[in-house]
């Protein structure tokens, strides 16, 4: 029988998910299932069961199932799976369309979709690289995050429009005056801070301004993504106090 954990992305991510988004893994499960003697978990009862569920869903079995039901009626809705002829009650087989849907380019895309989650995500940063993310265009997906990072670091630090990238950060992040060092910290540590900004737009904003990179791998752009959130996140908490009252 495949473990439920080499199929389905972790738990958090699991019921951060839409259905669609869901049905991927799960209709991959049920396919193995129907290939190996795992046969009985081709019924949506048995599937649900705490026996099938309840180890991975890590304290959050009520949920978890919940999410697996919604996502089970959306593959018996688009006809990817269909109920047994041969049999009743909530067994049911894969269809031919379900079969075929596995290799589509929309399921590759919902595959990568499940490493971002984007309803943990700075909700403005979600909605510049998301889109990009879904099509598979990864260099776009990485610039719109470091641009988004180099905005909010310029909006919040009162800085002009002239001021771009690595000089921004520097700017900004000025461990002797920046506007968004926290002066509470020792020198090295703001110096840091300086470091980590500076580092992260050279590496990968500015590349993006002037060539292809290439990134191909969803896992990989997915954590420069939550990497430019945490960046976005730091920033606000340096928020200067009259931005706040205002």
């Amino acid at each position: 029988m495949p473990r439920i954990a080499d199929v389905f992305p972790p738990t958090e991510i699991v019921l951060q998910m839409e259905p669609e988004e869901l049905a991927v893994p799960l209709l991959d499960y049920l396919c193995q299932c129907e290939k190996s003697d795992s046969s009985g978990l081709l019924n949506r009862y048995n599937f649900m069961l705490p026996g099938n569920l309840y180890e991975y869903s890590a304290g959050k079995y009520d949920e978890v199932t919940k999410a697996m039901t919604e996502a089970w009626v959306w593959l018996e809705r688009e006809g990817l799976i269909a109920p047994s002829p041969s049999q009743g009650d909530d067994w049911i087989f894969i269809t031919r369309r379900g079969q075929k849907f596995r290799h589509t380019p929309d399921v590759r895309s919902y595959r990568a979709a499940a490493l971002l989650p984007d309803k943990t995500l700075d909700p403005k940063l979600a909605s510049k690289v998301r889109p990009a993310f879904l099509r598979g265009d990864y260099d776009t997906a990485v610039f719109e995050a470091f641009k988004e990072v180099e905005v909010r670091v310029r909006i919040l630090s009162g800085a002009n429009k002239t001021d771009l990238g690595v000089n921004l950060m520097r700017k900004a992040f000025h461990p002797e005056n920046g506007l968004l060092t926290d002066s509470a910290q020792v020198a090295s540590e703001r110096q840091a801070i300086s470091d980590l900004f500076a580092g992260a737009i050279g590496s990968f904003k500015n590349p993006g301004s002037h060539h292809d990179v290439n990134f191909d791998d969803p896992a990989e752009v997915a954590e420069l993504i939550m990497f430019a959130d945490q960046l976005i996140r730091i920033a606000e908490r340096r928020k200067p106090e009259k931005q706040e009252g205002a």
